[in-house]
């Protein structure tokens, strides 16, 4: 039951997006087309770290140094003049692969409050890399010379190509991820979430099945930051800060963690929430901060919960 609500979900949510260019394109307002390739893009993040928070338990504060990472992974090959965007992809998540995986192997062997400051660490760490780049802008970042290449498939400076470029990843990976939780590998990861001495007593090595989440959560998110990098055009240290980290963490427990198609939704409303109240008010976060309270008080499940009574999975 369920699996078919999140099925359900996803199908609503696909096609709700993928009517948002032509919808932006009848009402002149080609913004929105940017700004929802941006929630997608967080949104994919956001996927990427539920793997290993909502199934894993495994609640890493430096998830935001994957975005780094890609992004890197793009802007410093185009600064030499490489702008193949198959190479720059590849790039990006091979080498948040290699990070998660030191940061993972390192991590993984603490737990609890250990386990938090380490991720912080390593993300902090990879962020004082980033301002101490002078020759890629250091603290000030730089600009992207130009979106990623892909020998004339695609070009990333049509916004509605881009825009359905980012849909397509997303959806693939939210259902590759809903297959990967539901197979063997999913089931171990959830019972060392729920007993590591117990999945250990029948003969799994947790470790191993949740350094393979760890890693593939930070290849995802790498993939993420190469996006944002071309969506932005722009790449700083910022993306990596430990306040980047805990915003896709509240996407995830916004939306509802453990459910795959929750963080879609948490990104996109938190998003859409500060857009719109930034427009408002220079005070926003003043009113956005209470409803996030008020949420996560009254809504244990996150959003997908309280919307659909979707059982919680984590």
């Amino acid at each position: 039951m369920a699996s078919s609500r999140r099925t359900i979900a996803l199908v609503v949510a696909g096609l709700l997006l993928a009517v948002v260019p032509p919808i932006a394109a009848l009402t002149n307002q080609p913004f929105y087309v940017d700004l929802f390739r941006r929630m997608m893009i967080f949104a994919i993040a956001a996927v990427s770290l539920d793997l290993i928070l909502g199934y894993g338990g495994m609640v890493s504060f430096g998830h935001a140094a994957y975005l780094g990472i890609g992004a890197y992974a793009v802007g410093i090959p185009a600064f030499h003049g490489i702008d193949n965007g198959f190479l720059q992809l590849s790039l990006a998540i091979a080498a948040s692969a290699l990070a998660a995986l030191v940061i993972g192997a390192i991590s993984l062997r603490t737990s609890g409050v250990s386990f938090i400051m380490i991720t912080l660490a390593f993300a902090q760490m990879l962020y004082y890399l980033g301002i101490s780049l002078e020759t890629y802008g250091g603290d000030n970042g730089m600009r992207l010379t130009v979106r990623s290449q892909f020998g004339g498939l695609i070009d990333l400076y049509q916004p509605t190509v881009f825009y359905y470029v980012v849909l397509a990843i997303l959806v693939v990976f939210v259902v590759l991820g809903d297959r990967l939780v539901a197979s063997r590998f999913g089931m171990v990861i959830r019972a060392a979430k729920s007993n590591e001495p117990r999945a250990r007593a029948i003969g799994f090595s947790p470790f191993r099945y949740k350094l393979t989440a760890f890693v593939i959560a930070g290849s995802a998110g790498g993939l993420a930051g190469a996006l944002l990098a071309n969506q932005t055009e722009y790449l700083t240290p910022e993306f990596m800060h430990w306040t980047r980290s805990g915003e896709i963490m509240f996407m995830v427990i916004l939306g509802g963690m453990g459910t795959l198609v929750g963080p879609v939704l948490g990104a996109i409303v938190l998003l859409l929430l500060e857009d719109v109240l930034s427009a408002l008010t220079v005070h926003w976060q003043i009113v956005l901060g209470p409803f996030l309270v008020l949420v996560v008080l009254f809504a244990k499940r996150g959003l997908f919960g309280l919307v659909s009574g979707a059982p919680h999975n984590g």
